[in-house]
């Protein structure tokens, strides 16, 4: 222990009172949080530490030195990443014999594995949602340089966005930041993810968290299908005449759509001026959620933020405002609709669903409310019916820490 070293992003004296001297498959259960954990080659736990969970993944001090720099550099590229919090070095047991490394990273609130969305939520489009917002990831670390070389479900965390996921990434071990990346590095990255994909949906099945019905193959085929249908939106070079030019507004209305900005678009005619092409050449991702921050200071999910940016839209027609200024009347909509419903979730389920998911559900319950009724239902009502017949009987999304783990379903055990 005399070695011990720790490298932190925030010094935290707390930390020096965890047993650095006992391997972490060994640390005792009353200090650590029954949080559910994604399968991994090394040993992962996570504890409770100064008020916040901190998850701690056992490994070679090399590779958590290089870990913890990759992830603060894709934190800094606003890479959806889990953010790094330290490397705990140095350490030895109670004979003097040396230990393995300790990566900590701070957890990620509201997210969960792969293996608990299925568990938690065992709908037939639920494999095709979380390949959709791999899809994303992949695509948004490939345009930043970045080669993960371990593709996969477990890498990655989800957190719900609006009746689809956004992902995360969790391991970047294996990864590498480049200029740029070649097409046979983002190709080699996709089909290592449908391999690895295809290989956890068969032990889905074998687990029976999914039914036999659903083709494997066909899920990791889909992750390969709708990466190249992005990547192409976002990067191809398009060819038009020269009367065409409204394609232009067309292209970037387009990747806007996607939820991307483009920053800066090369654009390129023929001697003879008849023929445009344009093409991509820094784009964005976020581009609803940075529009909803800029109007509300609500920092949301990119479809959290479509969703509610529609909710705007609708507002501002209903209350004929169309000519107003866009700042005021998302004030005023913020004051008068967004902050009240967020407000009526009880403190005791606040931990649930994050305030701009609640609202989410909320006008999607209040549609279905109002469709059965055949009238239209008030929020005030839609809230009520929603907090006690749905909410209330949700589990806690925001740690999902539970006091022993026994509490964590059996497939999670140990994993």
């Amino acid at each position: 222990m005399q070695n011990l070293e720790i490298t932190a992003v925030r010094a935290d004296p707390a930390l020096l009172d965890l047993p650095w001297d006992t391997p972490l498959e060994d640390w005792p259960e009353d200090m650590l949080a029954a949080l559910p954990r994604g399968i991994s080659r090394h040993v992962v736990r996570f504890v409770r530490v100064s008020h916040r969970v901190l998850a701690l993944k056992e490994i070679n001090a090399r590779l958590a030195r290089s870990e913890y720099e990759m992830l603060r550099v894709l934190n800094k590229l606003k890479v959806p990443s889990v953010e790094p919090f330290g490397v705990v070095s140095g350490r030895t047991d109670a004979q003097g014999n040396p230990l393995d490394a300790v990566l900590i990273t701070r957890h990620l609130q509201f997210s969960l594995p792969f293996r608990a969305v299925f568990a938690q939520l065992s709908k037939p489009d639920t494999a095709r949602r979380l390949i959709d917002a791999l899809a994303v990831l992949m695509v948004r670390v490939h345009l930043e340089g970045f080669y993960w070389g371990d593709v996969s479900l477990s890498n990655t965390l989800f957190r719900r966005d609006a009746g689809a996921f956004a992902a995360y990434l969790v391991d970047a071990e294996t990864g590498t930041l480049y200029e740029q990346l070649s097409d046979g590095q983002r190709n080699y990255d996709v089909d290592l993810a449908r391999t690895n994909i295809i290989g956890e949906m068969m032990d889905l099945q074998a687990g029976e968290l999914i039914g036999e019905e659903i083709d494997v193959i066909a899920v990791g085929d889909y992750l390969v299908e709708r990466y190249n249908e992005l990547w192409s939106a976002l990067t191809e070079r398009e060819s038009f005449s020269a009367q065409e030019k409204w394609r232009v507004a067309a292209r970037i209305e387009r990747l806007n759509e996607l939820g991307f900005d483009v920053d800066e678009l090369e654009i390129t005619t023929d001697l003879g001026g008849t023929t445009v092409s344009i093409q991509p050449k820094v784009v964005d991702a976020g581009h609803h959620a940075r529009r909803l921050m800029r109007l509300t200071g609500i920092d949301a999910q990119e479809n959290q933020a479509r969703r509610l940016l529609n909710d705007l839209d609708h507002y501002r027609a209903i209350t004929d405002q169309q000519a107003e200024e866009e700042e005021f009347v998302a004030h005023e909509w913020l004051q008068n609709q967004y902050e009240p419903v967020v407000r009526a979730i009880p403190r005791d389920m606040r931990a649930k669903l994050e305030p701009a998911e609640f609202y989410h559900e909320l006008l999607e319950h209040k549609w279905y409310l109002s469709q059965a009724k055949g009238r239209d239902v008030p929020m005030s009502d839609t809230v009520s019916d929603y907090i006690d017949r749905v909410l209330r009987y949700r589990p806690d999304e925001k740690q999902l820490v539970t006091s022993e783990t026994s509490a964590i379903p059996i497939f999670m055990q140990g994993l």
